[in-house]
């Protein structure tokens, strides 16, 4: 078994003797591929969504120096009809590069992957004829053309280096053209049945193009057909959950909310393993990061960036256009770019049908409210930690106590409102009303009875506390606002989750800039 070529099937062993969630049908779609036109393939996503796991099992799969048979009878893929035609047939070469990026700092490490790899490709194949002169891609040449095998090449966190060492350095430079020298080049197609990389990046771009354009690209932003071997799907983590006898809605309401592609309801698998396993949910992907790195993009500001963060964290979408970033986290020139950087990092969430981002899940949200933390952010700061006060002063039915929480959120808040504007206003109180998010699911303009109601906070399963249901109003009494709730019917889809609801009635004066609140008790 060697380092980088012939690895075998231990790294999918290990995985099927922990708990596996069955992504083999990846395979079926990389079989697809081979041999042809799309026989190169990019799959990025962000961290701890399984990109080496699936590297290993493409390494088991394929590996000609090994049986695998055993590891995947089980598996979906077994049903499918190119199961037989490519199981172990080929040689796979594999290469960790944070391996590399580990051992090798300076700005040789591409000449450290190319001595390595050929050395090892050159005893592995000693009777076949080469040149000293030769490269390793002519080297892989001679062998694929004296012997009539083609290679699997697999390639995990390729983007290492682009992470790791400085713009316009020499091993920047020098790794751009290895991989041109590997997979642009003419005879690639000669030697390659097919290539796999997998990363947090897409490949970079040069301007407007790719590095290598030859690549089918599938990414957080743009995913295809790949979509649903990105995370886990809701079915999926369900089956988990009755398994290990773990609260579903736990789940949901700390892991779910991504978007990817056409999937409605992607979880991240790596807290959701966690989770069932210690029987808690936490905020286990958000810890492996450093927070310190997403407050550096998002303090930039650029165009109001700030403005768009405060509305995220009030449960809002923002508009973002990905197509301008250059896939690079060194070349952050725009407030687009830092929402591409962060939806690749999986701290945002994209919806390819509306180009809207949005925080996900409760864990990621946690994670945010710690990058503000790391800013200069005061009044944002210090509206986050007043929320909690805002919620039990709520829940307490004092309603002066709450009239004098959002005036206070409005005023530290008005770099993003127009004082009279109704829907600027509803997004502060989602922000004043952030803490609520741990115990309730927040709405925006509930459908419900003969109209929308502007808020409503429904509890979480297992949550002893009543349904909120807040409504505003400009200039006039705060009654009205109650008045409104009773005539339109509010509770109607409340009262489907709980009987037991609280209304706020909200008013704003326009002249005086301050609020006023009447908080009722639903008598049914």
């Amino acid at each position: 078994m060697g380092i980088y070529i012939n690895t075998g099937n231990e790294g999918f062993k290990r995985i099927r003797n922990g708990e596996y969630v069955d992504k083999s049908n990846l395979i079926a779609t990389v079989n697809g591929t081979l041999f042809s036109e799309w026989s190169f393939t990019c799959v990025s996503r962000c961290r701890r969504f399984g990109k080496s796991m699936a590297a290993k099992m493409l390494c088991a799969y394929y590996d000609h120096s090994c049986d695998s048979r055993q590891l995947f009878t089980d598996l979906k893929i077994a049903r499918h009809p190119s199961f037989e035609e490519h199981l172990n047939k080929y040689p796979v070469i594999y290469l960790d590069m944070t391996s590399f990026v580990e051992r090798y700092k300076d700005e040789s490490i591409v000449t450290h992957i190319e001595h390595e790899l050929k050395t090892e490709i050159l005893d592995t194949y000693p009777d076949v004829k080469t040149k000293e002169t030769d490269d390793l891609m002519y080297c892989l040449f001679r062998i694929a053309d004296q012997t009539g095998q083609r290679f699997i090449f697999i390639i995990d966190e390729w983007d290492a280096i682009y992470r790791e060492f400085r713009p316009g350095s020499q091993a920047m430079d020098s790794y751009i053209g290895w991989l041109r020298r590997m997979f642009k080049d003419v005879l690639a197609t000669r030697v390659f049945a097919g290539v796999y990389l997998t990363g947090i990046l897409p490949i970079k771009k040069y301007k407007t193009q790719s590095a290598l354009n030859n690549f089918i690209e599938y990414s957080m932003v743009s995913p295809g057909g790949m979509a649903g071997y990105f995370g886990f799907t809701k079915e999926e983590v369900k089956a988990l959950a009755e398994k290990y006898n773990t609260d579903f809605d736990e789940l949901e309401k700390w892991y779910d909310g991504y978007q990817i592609g056409n999937e409605k309801s992607i979880f991240n698998p790596n807290s959701v393993i966690q989770a069932v396993n210690r029987h808690r949910c936490s905020s286990y992907w958000a810890s492996t990061g450093a927070f310190d790195t997403v407050a550096d993009y998002i303090q930039l500001n650029f165009e109001g960036l700030k403005d768009d963060m405060i509305r995220m964290l009030g449960g809002e979408r923002c508009s973002v256009d990905p197509t301008g970033f250059q896939n690079d986290l060194s070349v952050i020139r725009t407030r687009d770019d830092v929402l591409t950087v962060l939806i690749h990092l999986g701290y945002l969430s994209f919806d390819w049908n509306t180009e809207k981002c949005y925080i996900p899940n409760r864990e990621v949200a946690g994670e945010m409210v710690n990058a503000v933390k790391a800013t200069n952010w005061t009044n944002v700061i210090k509206a986050l930690q007043e929320s909690e006060q805002l919620l039990r002063a709520t829940l307490n039915g004092d309603s002066e106590a709450v009239a004098r929480g959002i005036d206070a959120a409005h005023d530290e808040n008005t770099s993003i409102l127009s004082y009279n504007n109704e829907n600027s206003l509803a997004c502060v109180l989602s922000l004043a009303y952030y803490y609520a998010r741990n115990d309730y699911v927040m709405h925006r303009e509930l459908a419900s009875g003969k109209g929308f109601a502007d808020i409503v906070l429904i509890p979480r399963k297992n949550v002893n506390s009543p349904a909120i249901i807040v409504e505003l109003k400009y200039n006039k009494e705060a009654d009205s606002a109650i008045d409104q709730i009773h005539r339109r019917q509010y509770p109607a889809k409340v009262v489907q989750h709980t009987s037991n609801l609280l209304l706020v009635g909200i008013s704003y004066d326009r002249d005086t800039k301050t609020h006023t609140c009447l908080i009722e008790q639903w008598q049914g």
